[in-house]
């Protein structure tokens, strides 16, 4: 590819200025597995050049944890180490504090044909065991960030016709394209995109919503009741220090928290879903008064259960986000299997718990104070994409009004 050396550096710099924005003195985590090493190598130079007082790199293989989840027993895989937890919290208690980038550079179906309810209770587990390093995360109280660069399984699950370095090379070029590096000047780029969605985000505060109405020609009509007091958040987050950082790259989505107890109706998914390693396929789900009462999958029917029965919250959803048909991930053609890119192609809900940040002061509340407000708990927190071609949505205001959001899977606002 002409310029990838080039292209690489700005991508790396980018997420690491822009994304996870490490602020003098504080150090950053990195999280990836081997196959993301040339892009790790970058980011940790590009922190440090900002200011970053230490740069750490917990290193995974694909392999690896594969080989560890079939062969290995239950019981040591779910025997869970302090150190695992005190690695963040005692970075997080610190003077200079820490934040966090995860590049992605997954199979989509490493775990494919493993024992998938061993898989669920072993990462139930897992995320039991680092709940308290998730309040940072959900609370934004941390900075952090989501990014990826192309494996081989991933790259050559999207175009199997190629052999597997054309993939590689054309999966770079995709993610170079949507995340808005290939035009050479990713940064300014990226704050008109975000004044847009900031834009967006604004109409839809001021019109004072209590429910939003899907439809589209798939079947789905589905009515989601917006918590209280819920805010609509779009890319850029802010942390408890008022460092601005984007949790999701790329992102093109306009959020909120759902009223735990106040959807009703039936939703398509449009998207295959990857959970714990495995397809969902042409999915379906029924709610009513807010929970999950029936549910169906041309493919992964069992897997969806299982997500579903996670915990007593998993029935529910805790974000709804609008995302147009015109978003440069939908406009590629590209299926991506990977949530972080599919998630931005669709409008989509999210199985699981609400962001505190998505309710008024909801980052200051206690967890009996947001359940009041209608914000949902759970272990979770699972993206499913619903957005259709012509998806209509509409939005029925507090005062009665009812206003017209999306029409053929675009915005009108």
């Amino acid at each position: 590819m002409e310029n990838f050396t080039l292209l690489l550096k700005k991508y790396a710099d980018f997420i690491v200025r822009v994304g996870v924005n490490p602020q003098p003195g504080q150090t950053l985590v990195i999280n990836c597995c081997l196959e993301a090493a040339p892009l790790a190598r970058l980011c940790v130079r590009s922190a440090y050049e900002a200011g970053a007082r230490d740069v750490l790199v917990n290193w995974s293989d694909n392999e690896v944890s594969r080989s560890r989840m079939e062969l290995g027993s239950e019981e040591a895989l779910t025997d869970f180490k302090s150190y695992q937890l005190r690695r963040y919290l005692d970075y997080a208690e610190s003077e200079g504090g820490v934040c966090v980038l995860h590049i992605l550079a997954d199979d989509p179906e490493v775990y494919a044909g493993l024992d998938g309810a061993k898989i669920s209770r072993v990462n139930a587990a897992q995320r039991k065991f680092m709940a308290l390093w998730r309040e940072y995360t959900m609370n934004d109280r941390v900075q952090w960030s989501i990014a990826a660069m192309p494996s081989a399984p991933w790259a050559k699950k999207m175009f199997p016709e190629l052999d597997e370095a054309a993939a590689i090379e054309k999966l770079w070029q995709l993610i170079f394209d949507v995340c808005r590096v290939t035009g050479g000047d990713p940064v300014s780029e990226w704050k008109a995109h975000l004044d847009r969605l900031t834009g967006l985000k604004d109409k839809m505060n001021a019109l004072d919503l209590e429910s939003v109405h899907f439809e589209s020609s798939n079947g789905t009509d589905l009515t989601v009741g917006i918590a209280d007091k819920a805010v609509w958040e779009s890319a850029a987050s802010v942390s408890e220090k008022g460092v601005v950082f984007l949790p999701n790259i790329p992102t093109e989505e306009v959020f909120t928290a759902p009223h735990k107890d106040k959807v009703n109706g039936i939703v398509y998914g449009t998207k295959p879903y990857v959970f714990n390693g495995q397809l969902i396929k042409g999915f379906h789900v029924t709610f009513k008064d807010g929970r999950v009462v029936e549910h169906g999958a041309d493919e992964g029917a069992e897997l969806l259960g299982r997500l579903l029965d996670t915990d007593e919250g998993a029935r529910s959803i805790g974000e709804v986000a609008l995302v147009p048909a015109s978003s440069p991930i939908n406009r590629s053609g590209a299926l991506f299997y990977s949530t972080l890119f599919d998630e931005n192609a669709a409008c989509h809900i999210a199985f699981g718990a609400s962001y505190p940040g998505t309710t008024e002061s909801g980052t200051r509340l206690s967890k009996d104070e947001l359940l009041a407000r209608g914000m949902n708990q759970s272990a979770i927190h699972e993206d499913v994409m619903v957005g259709a071609e012509d998806s209509h949505i509409t939005g029925k205001c507090r005062d009665g009004r009812t206003v017209e959001l999306f029409r053929d899977g675009v915005w009108v606002l």
